[in-house]
């Protein structure tokens, strides 16, 4: 089977390499044109998956827009029987999803029809969910709305971010496409449509989304903290200077820093201990301990150091503009 490789982040390296690992014909790689990265903005960067194309030997197109006469005779010179598409970036066209013989299948980091869109990942760790996967389905104009083939599943621990469930889907990406293609290739694939009524979305991040708001529960903050680490960063204000929180715990209620009158007194958002485990700041409801900061134009640190540097002291209160950060349906009925 002649495969064209749809793909741009190091998301889609691991499907990539089980293609080509398990002997399949990988005829070629479509993927975004190369970044301009530094102040100049003169030195352009390959994406992760052309890195990996050029050192397999493979075509590379890196169309502005997958559209067009050129991109399509582009296209049609590699002979493709079947196009497979993950995190590429762009929209197909209707044209595009169907030139192939046998059409296109998309790696999509979730249990469809829940978390249709663009950042599946960071939704699951947001709304507070203990199970996740990868769906293998058909493509189809419809935002991630088309049939699907093959199903992953995989549990969501408690304290898992960002980073590490990125990681952990990728890989379990790359297996379900390789046993898709297993069950293709011997007529065992069923399509099953799905259900439209139950279908949920997981819209683009932005700036807003991680945004930290002590005056929710422990949970939330918990859960946004994870969602963006290690990038972009969960972020809130101290004195008017932006800082970026990371290594979060939920405190016990049986934690001393729960356990006095003071703790009822304070707003949230204030900070009340600091030591080499991190910082305790109170929450609307319950407390988390922070192990990392990184405040504006800084690497990450730890509170001790940020302390010694006269950044933060106990007592210190976290700024708070309710209203614009992630909320999920979870919080808005009541919080976990």
């Amino acid at each position: 089977m002649r495969i064209l490789f749809w793909g741009t982040p190091d998301f889609a390296v691991p499907p990539l390499l089980a293609l080509l690992g398990e002997g399949h014909d990988v005829v070629g790689v479509v993927t975004q044109p190369d970044r301009p990265r530094g102040r100049s903005r003169s030195q352009l960067d390959p994406s992760p998956v052309k890195q990996v194309a050029l050192q397999e030997g493979l075509p590379v197109l890196q169309p502005i827009k997958p559209r067009g006469d050129e991109f399509m005779g582009q296209m049609a010179e590699l002979e493709p029987e079947l196009s497979v598409v993950v995190a590429y970036g762009h929209i197909l066209p209707q044209v595009v999803i169907d030139a192939p013989r046998l059409g296109t299948l998309n790696i999509h980091a979730s249990l469809l029809p829940t978390l249709r869109g663009a950042a599946p990942i960071q939704a699951a760790i947001l709304e507070g969910h203990t199970e996740t996967g990868i769906t293998i389905m058909r493509m189809v104009l419809g935002l991630d709305a088309g049939p699907m083939l093959h199903v992953v599943r995989t549990p969501l621990s408690h304290d898992i971010t960002y980073g590490e469930l990125h990681d952990q889907l990728a890989e379990l990406g790359a297996l379900a496409i390789v046993q898709s293609l297993a069950l293709l290739e011997v007529g065992a694939a069923h399509e099953i449509p799905q259900d439209d009524s139950a279908a949920t979305y997981a819209p683009k991040i932005d700036r807003a989304s991680a945004q930290l708001h002590f005056t929710r529960d422990a949970a939330n903050v918990s859960r946004v903290i994870r969602a963006f680490d290690p990038r972009p960063g969960a972020h809130t204000q101290l004195g008017g200077t932006s800082v970026k929180l990371f290594g979060v715990k939920i405190i016990a209620a049986t934690d001393a820093h729960l356990r006095d009158d003071a703790l009822a007194a304070s707003k949230p958002g204030t900070i009340r201990s600091i030591d080499d485990e991190g910082l305790v700041v109170r929450c609307g409801d319950g407390a988390v301990r922070i192990s990392q900061v990184q405040p504006a134009g800084r690497q990450r640190i730890s509170p001790v150091d940020w302390m010694r540097g006269r950044g933060v002291q106990i007592g210190d209160r976290f700024d708070d503009d309710e209203g614009t950060g992630y909320l999920s349906q979870h919080d808005a009925v009541g919080g976990s």
